[in-house]
């Protein structure tokens, strides 16, 4: 025989919701100590009662107390190793930052060979360029210039 679903709203006649509720709560303790068996893990259940003054504690206050304190325990060492949330992140903005930087290097460069050519085409430097500007394309024309020379030494030999 099937059972028919069931609506999930409040129970408003008391006897019936305390009787839902003292099914429910065995049903919850039998799930939580299924899974300790079948899956040799630790676990704990805490259900207040609202019809007694007594909470449910599965399987015992002592061993849920016990595995509360290894939780937090556990919390405490994930915080030292820096898992959290905001490291996580600052890591992910330093490594963004310095990608960044490798890309604007990337690119001056580029830009810096690119002036060279005009400048071996035209003969003609670009508008209002800057001593850093004049430097990198130095340095550019100096790296070159050794590229060259070892790969004719290199034909050479």
């Amino acid at each position: 025989m099937t059972r028919k679903k069931v609506t999930l709203a409040y129970i408003t006649d008391q006897s019936a919701r305390k009787a839902t509720f003292k099914k429910r709560q065995k049903g919850i303790m039998k799930k939580v100590s299924e899974l300790t068996t079948l899956c040799g893990i630790q676990a704990c259940a805490m259900i207040w009662n609202p019809f007694d003054a007594q909470t449910e504690v599965w399987p015992d206050p002592e061993g849920a107390k016990q595995l509360i304190k290894r939780y937090q325990e556990t919390s405490l060492k994930d915080e030292t190793k820096n898992l959290n949330q905001e490291s996580f992140t600052r890591q992910r903005i330093t490594k963004a930052k310095d990608q960044l930087n490798k890309l604007r290097k990337e690119n001056r460069e580029k830009g810096t060979a690119q002036a060279i050519m005009h400048y071996i085409q035209t003969r003609k430097l670009p508008q209002n360029p800057t001593i850093t500007d004049l430097k990198d394309m130095d340095t550019l024309v100096e790296k070159y210039l050794t590229d060259i020379n070892s790969k004719m030494a290199a034909l050479g030999s």
